[in-house]
């Protein structure tokens, strides 16, 4: 029994719990429960930056080969494509099926527009061809500083090919880069120990600002996009798994602390670290973990995708907009742009909804405030789908590339060691 009280897992399993009481008996105290959740994943923010830079130059200069780090990027990039598109067009068919906005009362929803003016402003503000440029960055220090993932990525493949070719010159440096990333590994594992508190945060706030009434009206919405995520997890990237001879229940179970503090967090970049760390304990290689996991985080966004779509749709069924065919298919090619530009932070896809609607000039964008209230309540849905995606990706090009360790494999998903691989991660 010790033991399990111990367990981190248990543990914010009982602070989303605790966070929920809290948010519906004493509203009053969202606005501290915010400041809590959001100190936390400000505490393992702090560390993404020099995580990515130093797993990706170390693997980089110790794999030595640039074309191996082309492939696998673009193999990486060609993957997320593929099945962000695929997650679009699941939403869109279970939105037409389904019909979540057939019947919904917009009066009973308490939809205030005037609350999209900043999602407005930040949408118009999207240029898709200014999105692919910004990866270059002009000032590498300033993007350390804001934590661009994209720019700090492209800049330690640079920084990685450089070192590499200065062969044994520069092993002196690998060897401190080792230790430098020993010591950032070890200041996340401390943080770590803190999820309860940003998970608890996290559920007090969502439900003391938003309150579960607001799910009502909404509620029939809410079950197709839950059930999408879930037919796209055990269907699609489970049939993926299969095709990869490796396990989703294994791996699932392998990484259920993250997806429990995705739950709570609401945020899947809350994890991006400790999720780096496990994928290399699963079996890949810390050069694929490095290069596919950031990069995921911008263009793999299968949770992100799925509630796009069925949000268009919704929105056009509750204002009995009917779409043709060739319009949803104008849809899906918008949406494989726009959804390229969604972090993994809570918030962006509003913002990508916004500029979705802008660009299609057929559901009007005064719309989306019907979503506010419900939206956080299904950014925890889309977070942990767009963590799980990333970790099946991360296993597909690994094993693709033969980068893939079978045998630590087994360990991890041995049912007499899978406990001791999970605790020590956070120790």
């Amino acid at each position: 029994m010790k033991r399990v009280v111990s367990h981190l897992t248990f543990q914010v399993l009982v602070a989303i719990f605790i966070g929920v009481l809290v948010g519906m008996n004493f509203p009053a105290f969202a606005p501290t429960a915010k400041l809590i959740s959001q100190t936390f994943i400000n505490m393992i923010s702090m560390l993404i930056a020099p995580i990515i830079f130093f797993t990706i130059v170390l693997g980089i200069a110790q794999m030595g080969d640039m074309k191996k780090v082309g492939r696998v990027g673009g193999k990486a990039l060609l993957y997320f494509e593929l099945i962000t598109t695929l997650a679009i067009i699941i939403g869109l068919l279970v939105a037409n099926i389904f019909q979540p906005g057939k019947g919904v009362d917009v009066a009973a929803t308490h939809a205030d527009p005037s609350k999209i003016q900043t999602y407005q402003e930040s949408a118009s503000e999207m240029n898709w061809l200014e999105f692919f440029a910004h990866i270059v960055p002009k000032n590498i220090f300033e993007s350390f500083a804001k934590g661009d993932i994209l720019q700090i990525l492209f800049f330690a493949v640079l920084f990685g090919f450089a070192l590499s070719r200065m062969g044994s010159t520069g092993s002196s440096l690998i060897v401190t880069f080792e230790k430098l990333s020993q010591v950032i590994f070890n200041i996340m594992k401390m943080i770590m120990k803190l999820a309860p508190f940003g998970a608890f945060g996290g559920m007090a706030f969502t439900i003391g600002t938003y309150g579960l009434s607001t799910l009502y009206p909404l509620g029939k919405l809410m079950i197709a996009v839950y059930m999408t995520m879930a037919l796209f997890i055990f269907v699609v990237l489970n049939l993926i798994c299969y095709l990869y001879k490796f396990s989703l229940w294994q791996f699932l179970k392998f990484i259920r602390q993250e997806i429990v503090i995705v739950l709570g967090t609401s945020s899947s970049e809350s994890v991006l670290p400790s999720m780096m760390l496990k994928l290399e304990k699963f079996g890949c290689s810390k050069s694929v973990v490095g290069l596919v996991v950031p990069t995921g985080y911008s263009f793999n966004l299968d949770g992100t995708s799925i509630y796009l779509s069925m949000s268009v749709i919704f929105l056009s069924q509750v204002f009995n907009i009917d779409l043709s065919i060739g319009q949803q298919i104008t849809i899906i090619g918008v949406l494989m742009v726009t959804s390229k530009g969604a972090a993994g932070v809570t918030g962006s896809g509003f913002i990508v909804l916004a500029s979705t609607l802008t660009a299609l000039k057929v559901v009007p964008i005064e719309s989306i405030a019907i979503l506010l209230g419900v939206d956080r309540f299904m950014s925890e849905a889309r977070a942990i789908t767009n963590l799980i995606g990333n970790g099946v990706a991360s296993v597909v090009i690994a094993k693709s590339e033969k980068e893939f360790d079978q045998e630590a494999y087994k360990r991890a998903i041995s049912p007499k060691t899978a406990e001791d691989v999970i605790s020590s991660s956070y120790e």
